[in-house]
């Protein structure tokens, strides 16, 4: 009678130290999804940068053309992108990227005040290219923060932060607008 319960209890611990060995790999193969869905949300980010990064020098230089004595905001939207393009961490990138959203912002405040500029076709058409792209990079912008949002939230919760820790698997970056001058309106006086 005793070896029976003894073998009953020996089933018990093998089928628990099963289940937490199942757990734990199918824990471990999700934050490896998640993390590389960051991955994949952030590259879509990429290709709709790309397309802009195309789109600016040609909006700045139509707009060079009607807008001479507003060198200083073209140069900025020049600095702006290039910082972007030159940035070495996610963070950095994402912090840049901001700061390009604001001078864009700048520079169609000032074709505002040019209506020979608005009227432009090719300007037109480069303005009406540009909102199209940032209209999807707002789009994979939300589809990345989704993604964030995920993967810190399984992060930071009992019982899978032990195995993130185990793992080392960091907390991911929001892409978010970094300070409140960048949420204002762009103001341009002449």
């Amino acid at each position: 009678m005793d070896l029976t319960w003894l073998w009953i209890l020996i089933g018990v611990v093998v089928a628990i130290v099963v289940i937490i060995v199942i757990w734990y790999i199918v824990a471990y193969n999700n934050f490896i999804k998640m993390k590389n869905g960051i991955e994949e949300a952030f590259a879509t980010i990429d290709v709709y940068l790309k397309k802009r990064f195309d789109l600016i020098p040609n909006l700045v230089e139509t707009v060079k053309g009607y807008a001479a004595h507003e060198r200083g905001t073209l140069d900025e939207v020049t600095a702006a992108r290039n910082s972007v393009a030159n940035s070495s961490t996610t963070e950095e990138r994402l912090a840049n990227e901001n700061i390009l959203s604001g001078t864009l912002r700048s520079l169609f405040a000032v074709a505002e005040a040019y209506p020979d500029l608005k009227a432009n076709t090719n300007f037109l058409d480069l303005q009406n290219q540009l909102n199209m792209v940032e209209t999807d990079l707002a789009n994979a912008r939300k589809y990345y923060n989704a993604n964030v949002r995920m993967f810190n939230t399984k992060l930071e919760t009992f019982p899978t932060r032990l195995i993130a820790k185990k793992f080392n698997f960091t907390k991911q970056p929001m892409f978010e607008v970094s300070n409140e001058a960048e949420r204002e309106n762009v103001k341009v006086q002449f």
